[in-house]
């Protein structure tokens, strides 16, 4: 019987292209209109795709999913059940995660580039960013995610994350910094997010971990959730609760001249 991991990696070799002197810096993301990309196709992995540092890996727009995970809710697993994990220094992009998945994708010691990735029905998390230092910096370039119960996009590592040109629609929270994981000052930054039927919040970090969220040019329609929120983090068990919301020094640090609701 052939393995359906090697078999799905020798047919998508030639969309797989390692950066050479080119430069591989994008270009900035605009804010979205809130179109949908249509599939070129399906693709399942067996176990988790690999990108590997300095690779840049084009899914040419196909839907890519697990033949053997099955979303489970909210319930916590790990990488092993993502359906890509990239490297630092490796690029995901032109990529549909489908619904057959638990985990999304994995920024493994963070520093990765995630462009123009879209997931059509987030599982526990859409993307999970681990590991680094205080100077990685993970960048989400494009793209958009629904149907996610809680939260988009997990900081559970270091450094920071630029979220920018980036659609949500149907969701908890777009970025949430660990609430659990003790002190690491975590930084995001977010510019150009259309974002569609939330719930709670666009960002929400931890005020007493010296977290530190920027914001610029957000649209919200539907309810009227919080632009950034904070929390008190804990490492005594348990999530913590909402402690605020609104513009705040640098823990919540946007205008809300930048903020349209339609």
């Amino acid at each position: 019987m052939v393995n359906t991991f090697t078999f799905v990696s020798i047919a998508l070799a030639a969309t797989a292209t390692i950066a050479s002197g080119a430069s591989m810096r994008a270009e900035a993301a605009p804010m979205p209109t809130g179109a949908w990309p249509a599939s070129q196709g399906d693709e399942f992995f067996d176990e988790p795709y690999v990108v590997k540092k300095g690779e840049v890996f084009d899914g040419k727009m196909k839907t890519f999913q697990r033949s053997n995970v099955k979303c489970a809710g909210q319930r916590e697993s790990d990488w092993q059940t993502a359906v890509f994990r990239v490297e630092p220094g490796g690029t995901l992009k032109n990529v549909i995660i489908g619904q057959d998945q638990m985990e999304g994708v994995h920024c493994e010691q963070s520093g990765c580039t995630i462009e123009n990735v879209w997931w059509d029905d987030v599982c526990e998390d859409a993307l999970s960013i681990k590991g680094g230092s205080a100077g990685s910096v993970t960048k989400v370039i494009g793209g958009g995610a629904r149907s996610a119960q809680d939260k988009v996009i997990q900081h559970n590592g270091y450094g920071t994350v630029s979220i920018e040109g980036f659609y949500v629609e149907d969701f908890g929270k777009l970025y949430r910094s660990c609430g659990t994981c003790g002190i690491k000052g975590l930084k995001v930054n977010v510019k150009n997010v259309y974002a569609v039927d939330g719930r709670v919040s666009i960002v929400t970090v931890n005020e007493n971990w010296g977290d530190q969220a920027t914001l610029e040019n957000i649209k919200i329609k539907g309810k009227k959730i919080n632009v950034c929120s904070w929390s008190d983090g804990t490492t005594s068990g348990g999530e913590p609760d909402e402690a605020g919301a609104g513009p705040k020094g640098n823990v919540c640090k946007y205008s809300p001249s930048t903020v349209t609701y339609v």
